[in-house]
């Protein structure tokens, strides 16, 4: 099976702070793999919180990593393509959806339908006011009229100035990410404070060192608390439900759309609550995710419509529900031309 790839540069409609950074874009890399005429998709978004970077990745993709023919789903292949990425979650993530689109192309089937996901049942996914300038709030809170749910961003030493502030702007439902911005003494200040405002959910309140602390907030917490930076893989989640009432999943956490479905399958075992959320990515990566949306309680998939250069289309926000491509695999095509995008 051929491989290749191309980095593109997605910049943000506005600059997305959260609790310890700001970025005004984020490059990405598609990886492409070919074979008997069909071409998968992936999209590798590192973050810089788990030690992955665009370089770093493009030098290993430039190195000519090679997977083998492919007779059989994305499952039987795993250890090749944790050899390949290089312990490189976002790398690993792109490949193995590259290979999911491939295979559920060539079944002509939308991805979705190989995982048992119904359409019908997806989510509304929240859509995220980022932390940045104050008086663009009023601002932000109107352009999100289309969508049913917001997500904030906190970890700020104006918190509550900010959901005061939209709180004058709206009454939809709200969500908050604290980005592990908080300690505890503060953590127990704002949590029953958000929660007296119609806060939905926090993800991560405390920091990744303080499930204690975490399990503390979790018995008098009236509202769900989710775990995010804490869970990367399945193998975070049993040691997380003392802390959190569920968890968050990312692709370019996990490594990929077969790790992901294994994390759904564990949470549910421990009664955990199950969030699918992404990075700043295209359509090629909230597509991926999307396809596994109508199994899970919570959707945060909107990073292709927080930038301005989306190169791709396929799943869609229609007043903020997520709404599934029929196309075959992933079911995104290319609405940009060069660069090297396929």
């Amino acid at each position: 099976m051929e491989i290749q790839y191309t980095r593109y540069r997605l910049t943000c409609t506005h600059p997305f702070g959260i609790s310890r950074s700001t970025h005004d874009w984020y490059d990405v890399l598609y990886v492409y793999v070919h074979q008997d005429g069909i071409t998968g998709r992936g999209e590798a978004a590192p973050s810089e919180r788990y030690g992955e970077f665009p370089d770093q990745i493009e030098a290993r993709l430039r190195s000519g990593i090679e997977l083998p023919r492919i007779d059989g789903p994305p499952e039987d292949y795993q250890a090749e393509l944790e050899l390949l990425s290089g312990g490189i979650h976002s790398l690993k993530a792109a490949l193995d959806t590259a290979l999911w689109d491939w295979w559920a192309q060539k079944q002509g089937r939308p991805l979705y339908e190989l995982f048992h996901s119904r359409p019908d049942q997806a989510p509304c996914s929240s859509f995220t006011i980022a932390i940045g300038d104050f008086d663009l709030l009023a601002q932000k809170v109107a352009e999100a009229e289309p969508y049913r749910i917001l997500k904030v961003k906190l970890g700020t030493n104006r918190d509550k100035e900010i959901i005061t502030e939209i709180r004058k702007h709206t009454d939809k439902t709200l969500r908050v990410d604290a980005n592990e911005g908080w300690d505890l003494d503060r953590a127990r200040e704002m949590v029953p404070w958000l929660a007296d405002r119609g806060v939905e959910l926090i993800e991560q309140p405390l920091p990744t060192n303080r499930l204690e602390d975490t399990a503390r907030l979790k018995a008098l917490s009236p509202i769900p608390l989710i775990a995010d930076e804490n869970c990367l893989t399945g193998a975070d989640i049993p040691s997380l439900a003392d802390s959190f009432h569920g968890i968050n999943i990312k692709l370019m956490k996990c490594g990929g759309l077969t790790e992901a479905r294994t994390m759904i399958a564990t949470a549910r075992e421990l009664g955990l609550l199950v969030m699918v959320g992404c990075m700043i990515e295209s359509s090629v990566g909230i597509s991926a995710m999307a396809s596994l949306a109508p199994q899970i309680d919570f959707a945060d998939l909107d990073g292709h419509v927080l930038i301005d250069n989306d190169p791709y289309e396929g799943m869609k926000l229609v007043e903020g529900k997520i709404t599934l491509s029929n196309r075959p695999g992933l079911g995104v095509r290319l609405t940009l031309e060069g660069g090297g995008l396929r």
